[in-house]
């Protein structure tokens, strides 16, 4: 059952990569935005869920021939099926593009299982039919048609690396548009609250710098009437 309370989804279905990674160094963590990984379709909504993984180690050939995807029990295939509704599949693909994740028929399924999204540090195949999906799914490149030459699964819902960034199973993976950030369970609720808050403020300062006001005094508010300002906006725009 997930323990994302659905007022911090909310939040943080408005909130921005960029400003989630600020919140996240004022805490002393630096290294939770996924490397070189990118939307397939940038113009979707945000991705927020729990995170449910699967780690990939390279391939011994001897213990990975294409036999073994007739096993029902394949990591690959239980993270299709068990990866919870609502959850994000994350996969450590050893940041190596060069062989596919998965394709448009897994990535499919967790769609139809109502799964919130799926992001590797490796690659889809199928990657424009992909795009055209409604889940929101994250990699670095397009890859070769199959995995077996390079990675084999042998674990799913473990502690991993993707893309750099440290990723336990619970833990809240947000993304957007730019890429893909790593919230730690414990921290959402604070996070999601602060990140709304600077978006409200953002928001504010982008609409004054586009009237042409200086942000000097304005970014950050070092001058008293900014303070005053921003509170008249907050009021007048039910923020």
């Amino acid at each position: 059952m997930s323990k994302l309370k659905p007022e911090t989804r909310a939040k943080l279905m408005t909130v921005s990569t960029a400003t989630l990674c600020t919140a996240l160094y004022k805490r002393g963590l630096r290294g939770q935005f996924i490397q070189d990984v990118r939307p397939l379709n940038p113009k979707l909504p945000n991705m927020v869920g729990e995170a449910f993984t699967l780690r990939y180690i390279p391939a011994r050939e001897d213990l990975n021939p294409i036999s073994v995807f007739t096993d029902r029990n394949h990591p690959q295939r239980k993270a299709i099926e068990d990866c919870p509704p609502g959850a994000v599949l994350v996969i450590d693909s050893r940041k190596d593009p060069r062989a596919a994740s998965a394709g448009g028929i897994l990535v499919t399924r967790l769609m139809k299982r109502g799964v919130a999204g799926v992001v590797t540090d490796g690659g889809f195949r199928d990657s424009p039919e992909i795009a055209e999906m409604s889940i929101p799914a994250y990699h670095n490149r397009p890859s070769a048609p199959t995995n077996i030459t390079l990675h084999q699964g042998v674990d799913i819902n473990v502690p991993i690396g993707c893309g750099d960034a440290p990723v336990w199973p619970g833990d809240i993976v947000v993304g957007d548009g730019e890429g893909v950030v790593i919230v730690p369970a414990h921290l959402a609720d604070d996070i999601a609250e602060e990140a709304s808050e600077m978006t409200a403020f953002e928001d504010f300062v982008a609409e004054k710098v586009r009237e042409g006001r200086s942000i000097v005094g304005l970014y950050p508010p070092t001058d008293e009437q900014s303070k005053i300002d921003f509170a008249a906006w907050r009021k007048a725009n039910k923020r």
